[in-house]
């Protein structure tokens, strides 16, 4: 059901590098097929965006208006949730803005002695497209993680696409984009909603960044538009990498994997411990929780195909391997956490203690759900308030600081054969 490895085996190392091995967003064909559709809706817009949703989704659609929901139909959705939902809804929105609160920027400067003034300015951007999955699963919790941390940046304009197959619309996917602040939802997917954000429709306002998970088609919309607008990164299969000391109960452990196995068939579920007789009790509370999952069949494909239960010689390899993995979740399921810390070098996220399990950080802990997946945690960051800011460098030379850098300048700019750009500088040496 799961494979059981040793870090002592002797082909431990290939056997770790097929396991992590995922190239899901590297096929010719889908790449093909992307092309055609951001093609066809540069060419025909509007036109193309419609019959994309009736032949992709199944959706009775005749125009646009078919395709939008109003900012009234987003305020009851949330108004005619039961009561134990929308408490529950607005105490996540309010746990992650606090939180995302805290990441905000501001434009700074200083002044140096001559009187020159060097700084920062921090501009958010004018408006953002958001992805939200459709598929085998609706996200209202995707929209929370997306839609508020670009309103905290300041984002005056938020146009949100979800697909709705069969033309069934989620509920909580609207009221949540109510409760963040989303200006327009159009129910459209797949490449073809990435290509209407990133060059605009008649309807669909072009945008300048998308961000948002998707399935194998988005994921190369997303690749293919990089350029023309930003986007928040490539985002592979869910992944969680649980380290325990063996002091944790096994069916929380065996059900913290199934939480990330659940996705999809291609989601990674792995355990490192230094326990063996640990690992067998989990392996047995695997097989003993598993029939009652909804989602038994995908849970058990991920666990075959992606999942492993592995052992190590003690914490401080599992440590070592998991910085090998740079996982996107990683549980420190340990009587002591924040002793580990320093020695973790790349992780998403970092959940500490057994109490903290990851199902809390998707929803409602407060920090980021998006987080770079397939080891780019080795150099990326989870989403947050600074993907929807930019930067721009502020430069004001003073009379004499002109002075000192205009024969800096000159000089470099001499050396590399630039001549009008030492000339510039030169013309403002007052000396």
């Amino acid at each position: 059901m799961i494979a059981k490895l040793s870090s002592q085996q002797s082909d431990f190392d290939e056997r770790l590098t097929s396991l992590l091995a995922w190239e899901g967003v590297s096929n010719k064909e889908v790449a093909t097929t992307v092309d055609n559709i951001i093609s066809s809706i540069r060419t025909d817009g509007d036109k193309a965006l419609i019959n994309y949703s009736i032949q992709f989704d199944g959706v009775n659609a005749t125009s646009m208006a078919d395709l939008t929901v109003s900012q009234d139909e987003l305020k009851e959705a949330f108004d005619t949730l039961a009561s134990k939902e929308k408490e529950a809804l607005s105490a996540a929105a309010d746990r992650v803005k606090n939180y995302h609160q805290k990441q905000t920027q501001q434009t700074w400067t200083y002044t140096e002695s001559d009187g020159t003034t060097l700084g920062q300015k921090i501009t958010p951007l004018d408006r953002v497209g958001l992805y939200v999955p459709g598929g085998k699963a609706a996200y209202p919790s995707s929209v929370l993680m997306n839609a508020i941390p670009a309103k905290v940046a300041g984002v005056e304009e938020l146009i949100m696409v979800v697909p709705t197959p069969g033309g069934k619309v989620n509920q909580l996917v609207l009221a949540a984009a109510h409760i963040a602040g989303v200006n327009q939802v159009f129910t459209v997917g797949g490449a073809q909603a990435i290509a209407a954000l990133a060059y605009g429709t008649e309807s669909v306002p072009k945008v300048d960044k998308i961000v948002g998970p998707g399935n194998i088609y988005v994921a190369t919309a997303k690749r293919a538009v990089f350029g023309q607008v930003g986007i928040d990164m490539i985002a592979g299969p869910s992944e969680i990498l649980v380290i325990c000391d063996g002091n944790t109960n096994s069916d929380w452990i065996a059900m913290d994997l199934f939480s990330q196995a659940e996705h999809d068939e291609d989601a990674q579920s792995i355990l490192l411990c230094p326990s063996q007789s640990f690992i067998d009790q989990v392996e047995e509370s695997i097989k003993k929780l598993l029939p009652a999952m909804d989602r038994q069949d995908i849970i058990r494909t991920a666990l075959k195909d992606r999942g492993a239960l592995i052992c190590t010689q003690d914490i401080a390899e599992a440590i070592k391997i998991s910085n090998t993995i740079a996982p996107e979740h990683l549980e420190l399921s340990v009587d002591n956490p924040e002793a580990l810390l320093d020695d973790i070098k790349h992780a998403g996220a970092i959940f500490m203690g057994k109490y903290t399990c990851e199902a809390l950080g998707d929803y409602c802990a407060g920090p980021n759900h998006v987080l770079p997946t397939s080891g780019t945690a080795r150099f990326s960051s989870p989403l947050g308030v600074y993907d929807f800011q930019k930067k721009s460098s502020l430069i004001m030379v003073s009379s004499e600081g002109a002075n000192t850098l205009g024969q800096i300048a000159a000089t470099l700019a001499d050396g590399e054969g630039l001549q009008a750009h030492a000339e510039s500088a030169r013309y403002r040496i007052n000396d």
